[in-house]
């Protein structure tokens, strides 16, 4: 088949480009389905507990992913910043990724332990008493909402059906009692305060 047959054909050429895109695709997905790094998960990566589960949906609703990536790339001046590369084995249990290349703030992938709850608290309620030249917003409402301890029941179970993530019968009928009277101020620090806390063997 000449170029000059395809060229002035706009069907089947967009037919063809279909085809090697979609082999291209596949080339890159499905090896990745029988890599085990990229399945299961590092040593001590566990599922989110009850109070993290919910830290990260405040996190996704919030939006925060718009302008925090959490995904260090293999290079000197990103690890330097932030530390370990990232590894898939660390986000078997992360559905949807946080990954993403937008930095307006700081990566976050790390974040954990690095500052005091209490820091985290100031800087939700107002970024700039912390940091002066922050542009992030301030979120005081979250410090007047509470954790709907129901609703995180309900979705550590969807996981556990749908998902495979290996929540056991107990930590979901526990996880309603457990965040009785949580802020989701509260459950967003949690959540921030185990990232990266799990770090993976140098290779």
């Amino acid at each position: 088949m000449s170029h000059e047959v395809v060229e002035k054909n706009i069907g089947l050429m967009a037919i063809l480009i279909a085809i090697v895109i979609s082999v291209a695709g596949l080339v890159q997905i499905v090896p990745l389905f029988f890599q085990a790094e990229a399945t299961k998960p590092l040593p001590g990566i566990e599922p989110y507990d009850a109070i993290r589960l919910a830290g990260r949906d405040v996190y996704v609703r919030e939006g925060c992913y718009a302008c925090h990536s959490q995904m260090i790339r293999p290079f000197r001046a990103e690890t330097e910043r932030y530390g370990h590369y990232s590894v898939a084995g660390e986000f078997v249990y992360d559905r949807p990724f946080q990954w993403g290349s937008k930095r307006t703030g700081p990566d976050l992938a790390r974040v954990g332990g690095r500052y005091t709850d209490l820091w985290h608290y100031v800087h939700l309620m107002n970024p700039r008493e912390v940091v002066p030249e922050s542009n992030m917003p301030a979120y005081p409402w979250l410090d007047e909402r509470y954790v709907n301890g129901e609703r995180v029941a309900r979705s550590m179970r969807a996981k556990q059906r749908f998902l495979g993530v290996p929540y056991s019968d107990e930590q979901i009928a526990e996880a309603p009692a457990k965040l009785d009277g949580v802020t989701e101020m509260q459950a967003l620090i949690a959540y921030l305060q185990g990232l990266g806390t799990v770090l993976p063997e140098r290779r």
